[in-house]
């Protein structure tokens, strides 16, 4: 069978798209080509996630530039991405396949389209099906990576890091945080109330990680261990961590004062920061795998965490982070840490900053 050149893509090739953000653009592009009066295009996902509820890309004829928009969980429905494309022109939109969450595609011309134009565009949508099926699964898949291992971690299992015991060596600066008291606040209060805290506090302290560029890798009970992979310079990284500690306290003392206002407990919490090698990658039994980051560093910032109670400091900075960092830092001398051999020079920060 003989079919114009959009929909033989659609179907010989669409399928293997790296994304659906190069799935709309590579198909507005050959409309185009087919002469369609395209201003713009956009596709929407649903995708199974505790915050994103929706994704959708958005094309520009004129450029070809695709940017993103998030629909997010328990918002209200927005028509953002409908009045992007009806600045550019006259929208048809198609929902795609039965399923109550389907895709959709939509339009905008660079005119009104006529009857013609409709119709290939119809018939664009309903070809459009079976490739955008496989891409709903892939990004769905993502979505659910992501909300269990984090971005980075869960572009690595994507790409197939499977077997156990591979991994690489990477340099990062480690940040190690824990709450206080967690196990007496834990036997005076409701289970639904400790939860709603962890939440809270998870909240806070992953929320700055991640807008320093940091990674959660692992939540441990009450605590966490995340990572700010040195991808440009040592001093760049060690820099971001600190600000996310800066963030993350600024933040916990709001939340603080909320909870003083409803009568209930603060939740005092250390962090410690270390810079140094970790081994990234699949640990686990054969059939149960964790990602996740070992080595002597990771050994180092948990141990390093614990002598905030004894130091009476709710931060607490290794040699190594201090050598890179340009912040100023309050020298404490040099201490041991338990199953760490050689003693550890150890910083904080300022009076004003902490």
């Amino acid at each position: 069978m003989d079919l114009p050149a959009p929909l033989a893509w659609l179907v010989d090739e669409a399928g293997a798209s790296p994304g659906p953000d190069r799935f709309l653009a590579e198909l507005g592009r050959r409309l185009l080509a087919d002469r369609l009066p395209l201003a713009g295009g956009a596709l929407t996902l649903a995708v199974p996630h505790p915050i994103i509820a929706r994704r959708t890309w958005l094309w520009r004829a004129e450029t070809g530039a695709v940017i993103e928009s998030l629909g997010f969980a328990g918002g209200p429905p927005s028509q953002a991405e409908r009045d992007w494309l009806a600045a550019l022109g006259p929208v048809l939109e198609d929902r795609i396949g039965a399923s109550s969450d389907r895709p959709m595609l939509a339009w905008a011309g660079t005119r009104g389209f006529d009857a013609a134009e409709v119709g290939q565009l119809r018939q664009a949508a309903r070809f459009a099906a079976a490739p955008l099926a496989a891409l709903s699964e892939r990004a769905a898949l993502s979505a659910l990576l992501e909300a269990y291992l984090g971005r980075r971690s869960a572009a690595r299992v994507q790409a197939g890091a499977l077997t156990r015991g591979t991994g690489e060596t990477i340099r990062a600066a480690l940040l190690y945080a824990d709450l206080r008291n967690f196990t007496a606040l834990s036997e005076a209060t409701l289970p639904t109330e400790i939860i709603a805290a962890l939440d809270a506090w998870f909240d806070r302290v992953a929320g700055a990680i991640h807008a320093f560029g940091g990674e959660v890798l692992k939540f441990i009970g009450d605590g966490l261990l995340a990572i700010f992979p040195v991808t440009g310079s040592a001093p760049e990284a060690c820099e971001a961590a600190l600000r996310a500690v800066v963030a993350a306290r600024a933040g916990m003392e709001h939340l603080d004062a909320v909870r003083q206002a409803q009568g209930l407990p603060p939740l005092p919490f250390g962090t410690a920061l270390h810079l140094g090698d970790v081994l990234w990658g699949n640990i686990g039994a054969v059939d149960r795998l964790d990602f996740t980051a070992i080595g002597p560093a990771v050994n180092l910032v948990s141990r390093l965490e614990g002598l905030c109670r004894p130091l009476g400091r709710s931060v607490l900075i290794s040699g190594a982070v201090a050598a890179e960092a340009t912040s100023p830092l309050v020298p404490l001398g040099e201490h041991v840490l338990r199953g760490i051999a050689a003693p550890c020079p150890v910083f904080t920060l300022p009076a004003t900053i902490a």
